[in-house]
């Protein structure tokens, strides 16, 4: 029987309990457990804990942190049977797409850290006598807020980046899906890490950020969360100069080409589609099809679609799990009705599944105007919209036409169209012929409203180091 931890608050290198909410399972609307409430003083001990944790850290040679955020890693791989059961009950995602999440996040924390001895500088040529040096160094305390969708890699891609780097840092991570930050963190505790460098807590999001943020230790914000919210984020960082790793909302459009298998394409659309049920903020959503091949790709849509098993994500054989939360299937159902009434077709799906627990299928939509709202709004679900074009320049025009910018997919033999897309789509990132958004070494955000700076990369390590030129003229 899988186990659920006791959560915790982690600050100063040490555990502490608290009263706090409730943690649903999604897949039977039972409780977990509790997530402790941070409160005010613990913020406040938090902040004197990451200031006195980066004095120690940014003077820890860069050797040294990387054999400790290592040796996190590996104890993170040794422990992931019993850290994906616990997302599994928390967040409702398949096992086995639990598992993969946490050993990505292992892949992320590793080659940050061993990116970290390579935050070079440079020196300048300059006349003789003079010497201009360009110094790489860590920015200082950091302000992370990590969503409910990824509860270990999306706080292990802040961890990573802000220690790697040389900084400390105060993670709030989601209290719905509370499990995957406290045993990234406790990983790191075993691993050594000193006190004050990493600290965990919990609480009202808009409470935590609106007194985190303007303190003068912080200095750095990284969001990864809607864009309204990140929008206000950003506003109140920029009110006190503080630099933003903003990582917001999608809308991912999908350009599949006549050029293509339907079927084939279709198959691998599925797969990418139901990833998390469609709660990623990658997600493949708005499919583009060429005229010849779209009713051949819907109708093999649809049909793969239907036969996706729903269940229990504890059980091996579900390929779909619930909905994190009820709120979802509201959405869910109020896109799907708004579409039915503006006359578009439901080839799929389209209907909560039971009443307990909050399961709702891969849903497939053809033929919806450009006013339906899930054309507009992130479902942030396992909906599917296709609707076909004549041209690839449509394809790229109506790509283009919302304010999200995160990532798109594009399916095409043509080395001549693949040039067209990735020169003309607006996005951070741009796959062709498969659905990985990103991985460790490549840098990961989005243009637009889909916000900015980078997480993962060269660029991602950069974004928690400051730049420095010195001038040295020998007297």
């Amino acid at each position: 029987m899988a186990e659920y931890p006791l959560i915790e608050l982690y600050i100063d290198g040490q555990w502490k309990r608290a009263s706090g909410q409730p943690i649903i399972n999604p897949a039977d609307e039972s409780v977990l457990g509790t997530v402790p409430t941070a409160t005010r003083a613990d913020l406040d001990d938090a902040l004197a804990a990451a200031e006195k944790g980066f004095k120690i850290w940014r003077n820890t040679a860069p050797a040294k942190r990387a054999q400790i955020i290592l040796k996190a890693a590996a104890l993170i791989r040794e422990r992931v049977d019993v850290m994906a059961a616990a997302m599994t009950l928390e967040q409702g995602k398949p096992i086995e797409q639990a598992r993969l999440e946490i050993l990505r996040g292992c892949d992320i924390i590793e080659w940050d850290a061993t990116e970290g001895l390579r935050l070079y500088g440079r020196i300048i040529p300059s006349e003789p006598g003079m010497r201009h040096t360009v110094l790489r160094q860590p920015i200082g305390p950091v302000a992370a807020f990590s969503p409910w969708n990824f509860p270990m890699s999306s706080p292990a891609r802040k961890v990573a980046g802000a220690l790697s780097a040389g900084c400390s840092i105060i993670l709030k991570a989601s209290e719905e899906t509370p499990a995957g930050a406290f045993q990234l963190v406790r990983a790191f505790h075993d691993a050594g890490l000193p006190p004050g460098v990493l600290n965990l807590v919990f609480g009202n999001p808009a409470e935590i950020s609106d007194y985190l943020i303007p303190q003068s230790r912080i200095r750095l914000v990284t969001f990864t969360g809607s864009i309204p919210v990140g929008k206000h984020l950003a506003e109140m960082a920029g009110r006190h100069m503080k630099p933003a790793i903003m990582e917001l909302g999608g809308h991912a459009p999908v350009i599949v080409c006549d050029d293509v298998d339907p079927a084939a394409t279709a198959a691998a659309s599925v797969i990418g589609k139901s990833r998390n049920a469609g709660q990623v903020c990658v997600s493949p959503t708005r499919f583009f099809v060429q005229e010849k091949i779209y009713e051949q790709f819907a109708q093999s849509f649809a049909e793969r679609a239907s036969q996706l098993k729903v269940g229990n994500g504890l059980d091996p054989s579900t390929q779909l799990g619930p909905l994190a939360n009820a709120r979802r299937i509201d959405a869910m159902e109020t896109l799907v009705s708004d579409a039915r009434d503006k006359g578009a077709r439901v080839l799929a799906g389209g209907q909560r599944i039971g009443n307990r627990g909050y399961f709702f299928p891969l849903t497939v939509i053809a033929d919806l105007p450009d006013d339906a709202r899930a054309m507009n709004e992130e479902p942030f679900g396992p909906l599917a919209l296709v609707n076909p074009v004549k041209t690839l320049d449509e394809a790229i025009e109506k790509a283009n036409a919302l304010p999200y910018g995160l990532a798109a997919y594009a399916f095409t033999k043509s080395a001549g169209n693949a040039e067209r897309l990735a020169e003309s789509v607006e996005v951070g990132n741009l796959s062709i012929n498969h659905f990985v958004a990103s991985v460790a070494e490549t840098p990961f955000g989005g243009v637009k409203d889909s916000g900015y700076g980078r997480e993962g990369g060269t660029e991602g390590l950069q974004c928690y180091t400051v730049v420095k030129n010195v001038s040295h003229k020998t007297l």
